[in-house]
């Protein structure tokens, strides 16, 4: 299954085109080259980041009828992100005039028979406006059809400009955890020798501050080595960070296989980037060693990469 991107944009155009786009090419060229009057519908699809699916609808008052099929589809095809869909209506050539058709005609006439029998005072009407009526009131029984169907055109579209940006987020995410799998193993290695050096470090420390307390001559030598071992057993268990690495290590198989299997991931991948980064946290403040804080720094950037890239995913 793929992994899906929720930024994305499609676009469709249906009813004047569909007649043109079953002919022939030599007649679509000679159809686009002409003018014509048929109306079309066009959809544009806009999708952003969001948290939750967040729809907005930009209608002609036409067309407000179909804002409940128009939500209905869209949820059925997306879960997650910001999306807008625009429709609007076009002909041809915007600027060519309709033919007007005589149904149109003979329910002008009958309209303006009836507005100048209440006002005889009333203007005829001029050739111009009667164009622009029969532009406006071209007849648009079929639009609605046309509308959906280029809304799932546009919807499909859109799913696919969400799927192809998605691979390349997927690759970029796989190619951090790569780096962050680096980085834990270089940082695996050192613990020991940390552990070790810093033992050794506050035994000497330990015994030093005994001999300037004069401490050693009132406890047995037994009982301080004793009690020396204890404390530096204590100190080597609170700087260790072999713990929290097989953690980090664990969250980042996870995550491979989350963008391996695919479909609805982000909010899993959004927490699971949350304890990556409390990891590194931890095996920041527990670092007894600068080469271990270098390697910590360089994972909470990497994870912060990981992170600006999953706020894109659905």
């Amino acid at each position: 299954m793929a992994v899906y991107s929720m930024t994305g944009f499609a676009s469709a155009l249906a009813g004047a085109r569909s007649a043109h786009e079953t002919a022939g090419a030599a007649d679509n060229l000679a159809a686009r080259s002409a003018p014509s009057a048929s109306p079309g519908v066009g959809i544009e699809l806009r999708s952003v980041n969001g948290r939750f699916l967040d729809l907005g609808f930009r209608l002609p008052d036409e067309f407000r009828a179909l804002e409940p099929a128009l939500r209905e589809l869209l949820s059925a095809a997306f879960k997650r992100g910001k999306i807008e869909l625009r429709l609007s209506t076009r002909s041809e050539s915007e600027t060519h005039w309709p033919q007007p058709q005589p149904d149109q005609l003979n329910r002008l006439v009958r309209l303006e028979s009836t507005v100048q029998g209440w006002l005889p005072n009333a203007q005829a009407l001029s050739v111009h406006e009667v164009l622009q009526w029969c532009k406006g009131s071209a007849p648009s029984e079929k639009l609605d059809e046309a509308a959906l169907d280029a809304a799932k055109r546009c919807i499909a579209g859109l799913r696919e400009a969400r799927e192809r940006e998605g691979a390349r987020l997927a690759k970029v995410l796989m190619e951090r955890v790569d780096r962050l799998r680096e980085l834990s193993d270089q940082a695996e290695p050192l613990v020991p020798a940390v552990v070790r050096r810093h033992q050794q470090r506050f035994l000497e420390r330990w015994t030093e501050a005994l001999e300037a307390t004069g401490a050693a001559n009132t406890i047995s030598r037994e009982a301080l080595q004793e009690r020396a071992l204890n404390e530096a057993a204590a100190y080597s268990i609170r700087i260790d960070v072999a713990e929290e690495l097989a953690r980090l290590r664990s969250h980042l198989d996870e995550i491979a296989r989350l963008l391996k299997a695919g479909g609805e991931v982000g909010k899993r991948l959004d927490f699971l980037i949350q304890e990556l980064l409390r990891e590194a946290n931890t095996l920041g403040s527990k670092a007894a060693a600068l080469e271990l804080t270098n390697i910590s720094v360089e994972m909470k950037v990497a994870i912060e990469q990981l992170r600006e890239q999953v706020q894109n995913l659905e």
